[in-house]
């Protein structure tokens, strides 16, 4: 009996919604506004975002200023600001020498270790010991294509030595400024830069 009686009631439906079409298209247009405001609007904050980040700027003194956290965060944004949109901040307990993990539109894998100063040029200077943490985890670890180490403050000379002799990448204060201020994206300003991974629009 309960099988039967909802066998009527569908066919009652049916037969009522065939009488009333309408409804049917009502409901359709409703539900395809509905969709399409949803993407519109999905459209237009993904827009929106995409040129508040490519008007990030930031100057030394700013940065300066930061938190190592918000430093970290900062040089993470930095990297979305120029287009490698999977850009994450990892840095912290146990990180094994990576605070930026970012893959830049050529597909080329960026591992980012960050040394803030907060008294800047006048704070401790990044040296070897540094850069060998970074040489012993970005590659095997991380499987980094670029190992950088980004700083606000100054880099011994030993230690660009080594970096060289690594293929290590230093991004030091004065690069750090160039690129903050938005001038061009980061691997535009460093040399010996792997090819790209796969091609590209902007390849």
């Amino acid at each position: 009996m309960a099988a039967v009686f909802a066998v009527a009631v569908m066919v009652a439906v049916v037969n009522w919604l065939l009488a009333h079409w309408w409804v049917l298209v009502a409901v359709g247009v409703l539900a395809a506004a509905a969709v399409s405001g949803r993407f519109h609007h999905k459209r237009q904050r993904a827009r929106w975002e995409a040129v508040r980040a490519q008007g990030l700027r930031y100057g030394l003194a700013q940065l300066d200023a930061l938190h190592h956290a918000r430093f970290e965060e900062a040089v993470r944004d930095l990297m979305r600001r120029d287009g490698c949109q999977d850009a994450i901040r990892v840095g912290g307990g146990g990180d094994l020498g990576a605070d930026v993990k970012a893959t830049d539109p050529y597909g080329r894998r960026w591992v980012i270790q960050c040394k803030h100063r907060s008294k800047g040029l006048a704070g401790s200077a990044v040296g070897t010991p540094d850069l060998q943490v970074l040489n012993g985890t970005a590659r095997q670890v991380h499987g980094a294509d670029l190992a950088v180490i980004v700083t606000n403050g100054r880099v011994t000379a030993p230690a660009v030595v080594f970096a060289q002799q690594q293929r290590l990448h230093v991004v030091d204060r004065h690069t750090l400024a160039a690129w903050a201020s938005g001038s061009r994206p980061l691997w535009e300003l460093l040399r010996a830069v792997p090819p790209p991974r796969k091609p590209t629009s902007l390849s």
